[in-house]
């Protein structure tokens, strides 16, 4: 009897392997952002975007799960939505008006070695030299992948991008330091997130970009896919893989949203060179390499 009670071999690593995958959804869909935004909505305005990505979306989803936050919570949602979403847009919107676009992504990478330096602080999580390896390995993947030889660097777009990335990357540190309160989901959650970032967005908006003049049937499915998918679906399977893997495991996965960024502009009709395509291939092995613990390299200490 007792034998058959046991879990199976490899039941673990199926379990892991599974969280990975759920989790990978999140900047997948994150790196359609930049297709739909020039393909779809409307030019010229991209923290309405943000907006309508985020407060209808966390909306919908208060009013799915009905479960308000109680407590500290109330300020801890605020800070994750203004660290996930109202802090992180304007910056990445100021990066990508100074930047191009390569360069922007280029420092988004930075983010899994922006979280293991975070982590190490407040979560005093160690990280080995094999992730601090593989997380520079990713930026110079992803900076193979999209850096063009007319790249510019312009110190406020700069500061503007690693700014971005650092609020994300303390989000994840304390969304992994904080977790979910008993009894809630992962996508109540998310929900607070969204309204509390969206919430931070409005001001933006009204003072400094408006409300686009026409709205189109294609901005209308833009809008969306950025909400449903990108903002919702995505975050709630961000804050269930955060709960559930090392924070360690969970950060490099961002690199998806990049390399996503430019399978669609292959299918779009662009083409990668050799040197884009051995990045590509760089990125995805640091992503997958930051899974798992090198023999004789170390664990990943700390909580997990």
């Amino acid at each position: 009897m007792t034998a058959l009670l046991e879990r199976p071999p490899g039941t673990s690593q199926v379990r892991q392997a599974s969280n990975v995958a759920l989790t990978a959804l999140a900047p997948a869909a994150w790196g359609t952002t930049y297709a739909v935004t020039t393909e779809l909505l409307p030019p010229g305005h991209p923290l309405f975007s943000g907006l309508m990505r985020a407060l209808p979306a966390g909306l919908v989803g208060l009013a799915l799960t009905r479960v308000l936050p109680r407590g500290a919570w109330w300020w801890k949602a605020a800070v994750l939505g203004v660290l996930n979403i109202g802090a992180l847009y304007p910056l990445l919107f100021v990066a990508a008006e100074r930047l191009p676009g390569g360069v922007a992504a280029t420092l988004g990478a930075t983010q899994p070695l922006l979280v293991a330096g975070i982590a190490a602080a407040v979560l005093h999580d160690r990280p080995t030299l094999w992730r601090w390896a593989w997380g520079v390995a990713g930026v110079v993947g992803v900076g193979l992948v999209v850096l063009g030889p007319g790249a510019r660097l312009d110190v406020v777009g700069v500061v503007a991008g690693l700014g971005g990335t650092a609020s994300m990357a303390a989000g994840i540190v304390l969304l992994k330091r904080w977790g979910r309160p008993a009894g809630v989901g992962p996508l109540a959650l998310a929900s607070w997130q969204l309204v509390g970032g969206g919430l931070a967005l409005v001001p933006l908006v009204l003072v400094g970009e408006g409300v686009p003049q026409r709205i189109d049937s294609g901005a209308v499915a833009g809008y969306l896919w950025l909400g449903s998918m990108g903002g919702l679906i995505a975050h709630m399977l961000w804050s269930r893989g955060i709960g559930r893997l090392p924070v360690g495991a969970s950060a490099p996965l961002v690199l998806l949203s990049p390399l996503v960024a430019a399978v669609v502009g292959v299918v779009l009709g662009e083409s990668l060179s050799l040197p884009q395509t051995l990045g590509f291939v760089l990125a995805l092995a640091a992503m997958l390499a930051a899974q798992l613990d090198a023999p004789g390299w170390g664990k990943w200490r700390g909580r997990r």
